[in-house]
């Protein structure tokens, strides 16, 4: 399979160009690990034993970056990690405290780039920049789907955690986030960085996700519904607050110094509150000044509440998200959609459950029932956010008045905000969750996870699949393997909790709803870049997803794409 990708090391092109595709995969594959673990609620078991220091040779000689060598279980989990001495600080006028790393070795500060989570699947967003001895981890996010997806996250990580300076997150998502507690308790002693409504957020979700995990555990537990004989969380609630201690914020668009030579500016991305791309600056091996910009996930354009995405700034390397590459979201108006796929379910008289992300859905759908009920055009059935952290997420919402667009800033002005609705029932704990259970229809659930791959979605969504009164509308995307995923493809039976359930409630997907950029929004992204670069990363997203929007791009752009394989790293 021949590569033509301009501006890779001659080493790199040489290895891509006499290398396929399917050999790559295999080399850097998790499969290569001597470890095969449960879910993110389950304890690990050892599953095979292979040769690690030929797999770590094997590595090592394919690419020059990587470094053979290391002994036990951690070799082939070590095959991409760069190891050198402790690096020196010295202070910086950046935000809230930042301090960045000087090289001991300038002339060592090439970069590096590993691509270690979200490569040719839409989870577990992971990229490791390595610039002479310091190393930055943009995201470190869950894998989340499948049986498979969930092993990586009790896999050991291909890059000791000890090793990483610093944390940069996109945005507060799980998927993008919900690692880092885990590699905080297994050695990260760095700092985690984001903007100030992520830094916010991060204080809501992370706890919350051990928390769930905990309760996950304890249910798996009690109902001896383990593949083991010991359900555990991957970390735990008190592990998650120990991470955030770690947490400073970076301001949008002031650039912020993290070492000597490297800095970070974010740009609004509008996906959810607080979300960005990141432009990272540097100076190159040979002095030159270089950019790369990190798309995080990109929003939409139009979208209710917060500000619509920024521009791309001149970039010679873009690393882009493809969720949506390969189709389009529907034109039509989606609180019009809302409301006749609402309609019809109240009719039936039975609840509606609708599978949410705590933070951007959930308020983008109560911001739209906020609405059709002040306008009279839908009944007013009970509405019930049954979410431990969504009064927090609200809060924060409507505290980060700089974040909303114009429409949003008037109404919050006028005392009227949509977010803010008395009609609207919180359900903070587990008991008031489960009185829940006893609710007679019509009533309308937000509940997460969106993709139902965990939370409490999930015991409300074993207890009413099997009522044909019950309608399930998804608001985002569904990732292949979820929960969600399945019951969009229409299966009939389906397992919740370790339990086999059967499927009449009718399952509804209004993709209008989500807060990812379609392939032409992503496009049109890409065209507002002051120049060509010298070529694109697309990550985030599924094969075929990212296969037809890269043919777009060269053909439309002519752009050079590479589609990277899980753990690959290159040189830039």
């Amino acid at each position: 399979m021949a590569i033509d990708f301009p501006g890779l090391s001659r080493t790199k092109r040489r290895v891509l160009s006499t290398t396929s595709s399917n050999s790559v995969s295999r080399i850097f594959s998790r499969s290569s690990e001597a470890f095969a673990f449960t879910l993110s609620a389950t304890v690990p078991t050892r599953s095979r034993s292979l040769p690690m220091r030929s797999v770590a040779s094997r590595a090592a000689s394919i690419f020059s970056s990587t470094r053979p060598g290391v002994s036990g279980v951690s070799e082939a989990a070590m095959a991409f990690s760069f190891l050198g001495p402790p690096n020196v600080t010295r202070a910086s006028p950046a935000a809230d405290g930042i301090r960045f790393r000087e090289s001991r070795h300038p002339e060592e500060d090439a970069m590096k780039l590993g691509f270690h989570g979200a490569a040719r699947t839409v989870t577990g967003s992971k990229y490791l920049l390595t610039y002479g001895r310091y190393r930055l981890l943009v995201d470190c996010g869950l894998f989340q789907g499948s049986y498979e997806m969930h092993q990586r996250n009790w896999s050991p990580t291909p890059f000791e955690p000890e090793q990483v300076n610093d944390v940069l997150f996109t945005h507060a998502h799980i998927d993008h986030t919900g690692f880092f507690p885990r590699l905080s308790a297994r050695g990260f002693h760095g700092r985690g960085l984001s903007s100030a409504p992520t830094k916010g957020l991060l204080g809501v979700v992370l706890p919350d996700s051990g928390r769930l995990q905990e309760e996950e555990a304890n249910f798996l537990n009690k109902k001896k519904a383990s593949r083991h004989e010991v359900a555990l969380p991957l970390y735990t609630e008190s592990e998650a607050r120990d991470a955030l201690k770690r947490l400073s914020r970076i301001e949008f668009s002031q650039p912020s110094a993290l070492h000597e030579g490297l800095s970070v500016t974010l740009r609004r991305a509008g996906h959810i509150l607080g979300a960005a791309f990141v432009e990272v600056r540097y100076k190159d091996g040979k002095g030159e000044r270089t950019s790369l910009v990190f798309s995080g996930d990109m929003g939409r354009r139009g979208i209710p509440i917060l500000m619509d995405p920024e521009p791309l700034p001149a970039a010679d390397w873009i690393v882009m998200e493809s969720t949506y590459g390969d189709r389009l979201h529907e034109k039509a108006d989606v609180k019009e959609q809302l409301r006749l796929a609402l309609v019809e379910a109240i009719r039936k008289e039975g609840m509606i459950l609708i599978p949410a992300f705590a933070v951007g859905r959930t308020q983008e759908v109560l911001y739209h029932l906020h609405e059709l009920r002040e306008e009279g055009a839908l009944p007013r059935v009970p509405v019930y956010v049954d979410s431990p952290m969504a009064s927090s997420v609200v809060d924060l919402y409507c505290r980060y008045r700089s974040e909303h667009d114009l429409e949003m800033q008037e109404q919050v002005e006028s005392g009227d905000s949509p977010l803010v609705d008395p009609a609207f029932q919180v359900c903070k704990t587990r008991d008031e969750s489960k009185q829940l259970n006893r609710e007679r229809g019509p009533a309308i659930v937000i509940s997460a996870s969106g993709m139902a791959s965990g939370g409490r979605i999930l015991h409300h969504l074993l207890q009413r699949l099997p009522d044909p009164s019950t309608t399930v509308l998804f608001v985002g995307y569904q990732a292949e393997g979820t929960l969600g995923r399945k019951l969009v493809d229409g299966e009939t039976e389906v397992k919740v909790l370790g339990e086999q359930v059967d499927v009449k409630a009718t399952v509804k997907l209004l993709p209008a709803l989500s807060a990812h950029a379609d392939a032409d929004e992503l496009m049109e992204w890409l065209r507002t870049a002051p120049k060509a670069p010298k070529g694109v990363f697309l990550t985030h997203g599924e094969p075929p997803a990212q296969e037809a929007l890269a043919a777009r791009i060269r053909a439309e752009l002519g752009y050079t794409v590479h589609v990277p394989e899980p753990d690959e790293v290159v040189d830039l």
